[in-house]
């Protein structure tokens, strides 16, 4: 149906206001309830609010907007608060054009942000600069509606002019600024809350989680593909229910055909939870703080529901966005839309011997990765050599690894890791949170050299090699985002997923894990493509102590 007609809509009503079940006719008119009516008998499915997404980059799911929202609304999503951080990094402003511009009449709410970090930090190359006074103008839009996640942490306790310039630009425009500080608690945090910042997702312990929400932050509880808190978290769904937000932040390809915001919901229900305060936390609590006019199966609300079997499965039959249908259990009705595909790639192929680096010390430092976390932490090691050159070895599971500037010819920047399991052959991407350089692993610099080199040929995309065979996936948009829908995505990642097994990864996603290799704002260690970082004290450091 379209948004004029009426129609009417039977099943048990979930009302999250009132916080009761019973038996409903809806009528929809106009895009709007009109009627609810009580049947007084229990129906055979449930009427509920749709889900939002506290918190998500969209391009980590390497979909276009239109595509994501597409492919969530399978999944009851009918909004996400949506940070295009990592495209505005490579493309500036035209980056978050690119974002809105895709989303337009698309029946979703897609809530957009204005980036706050561009470049992430001052100690790496992006592709981008957003100043606090393009800032201003940006949150003057009428299509932006909040200062995304402020990052730089330390430019916020420590006063720097240009991050106090973007929290009171956001002041002056009335719109939330969004956290994110994964060093702890007690004055520090709350100097950080008392610049107006009034959520966080980057909590990895509940004494964290306890403390922001006391201090009146709201918690957005993470269950993407490499970061996964939920269950460190879920008890502030009892303890702090108006608090508490759920989100993906980075979803992969793989993990949005599975699930998306409904997981959340089925595990925490699972466990026990107030039904009427989890389904708060997947929706309502992000639409009221971010003023996202969804409806909430209320007279005169937008029409925004999904009907679902039951309370605990939460099995999606249909989801319908300001009265319209936007998913019947088998088909999506999103328009179908051609893509622009802005890039920004400038440079040429490599060589091996590009790759080399002299050992000059019997000690190295090594980035140490875990699987499902961001943080690192620093380990010195005796480094193995050839030659006199630090090489990869795998009996110690120590693999050298690059970042290389995809914005200008530069020298690649070296360094080691371990943790990542892999036995032979190598990987790149031009996904590289947040700057988006090329980041590659690999056992052999003839590998590297080749996985690194797909992936320039490519203009961005996803290598691995192994020997002689190679998989890539494009990703024209942006060195980030493919123009095909999220099932074709799916397939070819699927592929270079069978291709990262062969490599003998013990990561569940090593894709992911590598992305956030070069995060600097994370601690403790990382490589960014100007070198190794200390993310505890902000400076770089010597590979070779």
């Amino acid at each position: 149906m379209n948004n004029t007609d009426t129609k009417l809509v039977r099943g048990n009503l979930v009302d999250i206001i009132s916080r009761e079940i019973y038996g409903a006719v809806v009528t929809i008119s106009d895009g709007k309830i009109s009627k609810i009516e009580r049947t007084g008998i229990v129906e055979s499915n449930y009427i509920l609010p749709g889900f939002i997404d506290a918190h998500v980059h969209i391009e980590s799911s390497m979909c276009t907007p239109l595509n994501f929202g597409a492919a969530a609304c399978k999944h009851g999503t009918i909004g996400i608060v949506a940070d295009p951080h990592e495209i505005a990094n490579v493309l500036g402003v035209e980056g978050i054009d690119f974002m809105v511009n895709n989303a337009k009449e698309a029946p979703f709410y897609y809530w957009i942000g204005v980036p706050s970090c561009v470049p992430a930090t001052p100690f790496e190359s992006a592709g981008a600069v957003i100043d606090a006074a393009t800032t201003e103008k940006l949150l003057k839009r009428e299509d932006l509606h909040f200062l995304a996640e402020m990052m730089n942490y330390p430019g916020v306790l420590n006063k720097d002019p240009e991050v106090i310039g973007k929290l009171n630009a956001a002041k002056r425009a009335n719109k939330p600024v969004d956290g994110h500080f994964p060093t702890g608690n007690g004055k520090a945090l709350e100097d950080y809350i008392a610049n107006g910042i009034t959520t966080d997702h980057e909590c990895a312990t509940i004494e964290e989680g306890r403390d922001r929400c006391r201090n009146g932050m709201f918690v957005q509880i993470r269950e993407g593909s490499a970061a996964k808190n939920f269950n460190a978290l879920h008890p502030l769904l009892k303890e702090f229910p108006g608090k508490v937000m759920f989100c993906s932040d980075d979803i992969h390809p793989n993990t949005l055909m599975e699930r998306h915001i409904n997981g959340l919901v089925k595990r925490a229900v699972g466990l026990g939870y107030d039904v009427f305060d989890v389904l708060r936390a997947a929706s309502y609590n992000q639409a009221k703080h971010y003023s996202i006019p969804a409806g909430f199966l209320q007279v005169g609300d937008n029409a925004d529901f999904i009907i679902t079997e039951d309370l605990y499965s939460f099995t999606v039959k249909s989801t319908f966005v300001k009265g319209v249908c936007i998913y019947d259990g088998s088909n999506v009705s999103f328009p179908a839309k051609e893509t622009s595909r802005p890039n920004r790639f400038a440079i040429d192929p490599i060589t091996v011997s590009d790759l080399g680096i002299k050992a000059i010390s019997d000690k190295m430092r090594v980035i140490v990765c875990s699987d499902g976390n961001l943080d690192t932490f620093e380990e010195i090691m005796e480094p193995t050599t050839n030659e006199g050159y630090a090489v990869s070895d795998t009996t110690k599971d120590v693999i050298k690894m690059v970042v290389l500037n995809r914005y200008q010819k530069a020298a690649p920047a070296i360094g080691f890791i371990k943790g990542t399991g892999i036995k032979r052959g190598a990987m790149a991407q031009s996904i590289t949170h947040d700057s988006h350089n090329i980041i590659a692993i690999g056992t052999t610099d003839r590998e590297l050299a080749d996985a690194i080199n797909e992936v320039i040929i490519n203009k961005g995309g996803i290598s691995v090699v192994n020997g002689e065979e190679k998989e890539t996936l494009s990703l024209p948009v942006a060195g980030l985002i493919s123009p095909l829908p999220l099932d074709q995505i799916d397939i070819q990642y699927k592929k270079l997923e069978s291709k990262m097994a062969e490599l003998e990864t013990t990561l569940s996603s090593l894709q992911m894990t590598l992305s956030f290799m070069s995060l600097l704002v994370i601690p403790a260690i990382k490589l960014g493509d100007k070198g190794l970082f200390d993310g505890k004290n902000f400076r770089f450091t010597n590979l070779f102590v």
